[in-house]
């Protein structure tokens, strides 16, 4: 089973090392490059005032935190949900700058999990393009009105989108689970190295095939994540 986790963070601001903490941690989990439906979400106290360039991009004031719990009181939990878990962040050196510091300050050892940075595959795959959050919705058509303000939870929900479409689709997923069933094997197929394409390819499946994802999707309960994205007839 490949285990990974969608992880944004909002924080006061861009540096720990300037007095910046973090105030709220979102995350998403992908098994074998599907949303599980389980997430982690929490705010987070910084102990400090908020200043208004950080509140103008996220929204989250003083008043708003003031009954939130520190971060030493959510450490335990957030550990235990990542996990060995590989996390694939935006902009990842920002989201762990503060995440170890945050860290550091409770007692706890940095993290050492596996990180992909999405924003460094993007470049990889669109050299010269803008490899924003909002850049790449727009590149793949995935839908970000809901975001008027940044997120931690939705941020990580969007990035899930995103990721999927900078591994090759949603599509490449859900083939391999087919074949996985099919040939009774005991892990997921190697995945195999794709050439970008700026859109989704015709549906593919057959109507059996449809139905087949359509019953496991609905095992994975109404509170999925998934159900959001998935479509009938809709091959990616």
């Amino acid at each position: 089973m490949n285990r990974e986790i969608v992880l944004d963070t909002e924080t006061t601001g861009l540096s720990p090392a300037a007095g910046d903490r973090l105030v709220e941690i979102g995350c998403v989990e992908l098994i074998n490059h599907i949303p599980s439906g389980q997430h982690y979400h929490v705010y987070v106290n910084p102990q400090r005032s908020m200043p208004e360039e950080a509140f103008r991009v996220h929204g989250l004031s003083e008043e708003f935190l003031a009954d939130k719990p520190l971060f030493g009181a959510v450490v335990e939990d957030f550990r235990a949900f990542i996990g060995d878990a590989t996390l694939i962040i935006h902009n990842a050196s920002f989201d762990m700058g503060f995440l170890n510091a945050e860290l550091e300050k409770a007692g706890h050892q940095k993290l050492t999990n596996p990180v992909i940075d999405t924003v460094m595959l993007a470049r990889q795959k669109h050299p010269g393009a803008r490899v924003s959050l909002d850049a790449m919705c727009k590149h793949y058509g995935i839908d970000n009105t809901r975001r008027t303000l940044h997120g931690a939870l939705l941020d990580s929900e969007i990035l899930a989108e995103v990721y999927l479409e900078l591994i090759g689709g949603k599509q490449v997923s859900l083939a391999l689970i087919a074949e996985n069933v099919v040939s009774g094997a005991d892990s997921i197929a190697t995945r195999v190295a794709v050439s970008p394409r700026p859109d989704r390819l015709p549906a593919r499946l057959t109507s059996a095939e449809l139905a087949a994802h359509a019953g496991f999707i609905a095992t994975l309960g109404e509170a999925s994540i998934w159900q959001r994205y998935d479509e009938p007839g809709r091959a990616g």
